[in-house]
């Protein structure tokens, strides 16, 4: 790539397809299902293990570095849950290269010399140790092109001290078979690339392969596919909680509208019994107003009345004083009628006094001294 390439790709990297005003890279967007997510996300095997000999060529969907960026801008303000589709990409490569290494073990099971289960064990101690002196030479080179040339002393102590363990137990597995077997190259097959590993390498070719670009990126993918099912489990995890919180929301919404409604209900039926009450007051005022002038004249009818009761009464009591004076007054001042008319009311009264069980003889006196 030449310099002028890469200062282009690097202002993508740092401002995005609009740091130019190229309408042509702006008709697609970062969030385009065209555009590889895991290279959104910085962890796409075809960038990764690029110049391997795992090289998978060019990626099937679109990677761009000003893309990149404006995720990176865009995800500041939004989460797009991108990690999501990367974490499929990543599981998908994974369990493909454990796959192949799965085949390359059963390839070597058939055509390597069977040895016994102690001679296999034997033999992955040698293959553990040299694993080990691999990455240690690896680190250490790397600290040393850093500038960290204390760390990487004290790494080689560590190799040395490695080694020391790595011959101990060659020479173990050596004596626990014959000279003939021990000769032949025993393989194995990397855990992690899935790459082929001799039991007699050298420091030099595990050194190359343990801090190899194939290795280290096949690390840096595994390591990326835990990170990020940690960062979906935990996303996933808020997002339920939110589900649940949004749903109490709208739950306690509901109830208050209910309550709301139920409080109009209320509210409506109150005024329906207010407005009736009120109906009735008027009602009942109107017919008071209209009642005052029907009152009037039954008042005035009864005050009629009672006055023409009361003359009767009053000329009742007259008649009865003229009848009491009447009776005082004497028979002989009397005149022919009223004495009959006395006669009468005496024999009535006698009559009434016999049905009530009064003797004879006195009425009989009391006639005779009228008489007289």
């Amino acid at each position: 790539m030449s310099a002028q390439a890469q200062m282009r790709a690097l202002l993508d990297q740092l401002m995005g397809t609009s740091r130019d005003g190229d309408t042509t890279r702006q008709r697609i967007k970062f969030n385009d299902e065209r555009v590889c997510k895991s290279h959104l996300l910085n962890c796409c095997p075809h960038d990764i293990l690029s110049g391997t000999r795992m090289d998978l060529g060019e990626c099937l969907k679109v990677h761009d570095l000003a893309l990149r960026a404006d995720y990176e801008i865009a995800s500041k303000q939004q989460d797009f849950f991108f990690e999501l589709d990367a974490m499929d990409h990543l599981q998908s490569f994974i369990a493909d290269c454990d796959r192949r290494t799965d085949i390359a073990k059963k390839r070597l099971a058939d055509t390597q010399e069977e040895i016994s289960a102690e001679v296999a064990v034997k033999a992955e101690q040698v293959h553990e140790l040299n694993e080990e002196i691999g990455k240690l030479l690896a680190k250490a080179e790397l600290l040393g092109a850093e500038g960290n040339v204390e760390e990487s002393q004290k790494v080689m102590d560590e190799v040395e001290k490695t080694r020391v363990g790595k011959r101990e137990a060659e020479e173990i597995y050596r004596n626990s078979m014959p000279a003939s077997s021990f000769q032949q190259q025993k393989l194995r097959v990397c855990e992690v690339c899935s790459a082929y590993l001799g039991l007699h390498d050298n420091d030099r070719r595990l050194a190359d392969h343990f801090g190899g670009k194939l290795h280290l990126g096949f690390i840096e993918i595994r390591e990326k596919l835990d990170e990020l099912k940690r960062l979906v489990a935990e996303k996933q995890e808020k997002r339920n909680q939110d589900r649940l919180k949004r749903r109490e929301e709208r739950d306690r919404e509901e109830r208050e509208k209910l309550k709301r409604r139920s409080k109009s209900r209320e509210r409506r039926r109150h005024r329906s019994r207010s407005s009736s009450k009120d109906r009735r007051r008027r009602t009942r005022s109107k017919s008071r107003e209209k009642r005052p002038r029907h009152r009037s004249r039954s008042g005035s009818r009864s005050r009629s009345h009672s006055h023409h009761h009361s003359r009767d009464r009053s000329r009742d009591r007259s008649s009865r004083t003229k009848s009491s004076t009447d009776k005082e007054r004497p028979s002989k001042d009397r005149s022919p009628r009223d004495q009959s008319r006395e006669r009468e009311r005496r024999h009535k009264k006698r009559s009434y006094d016999s049905s009530n069980g009064k003797s004879e003889g006195r009425s009989s006196e009391e006639l005779e001294a009228g008489e007289k």
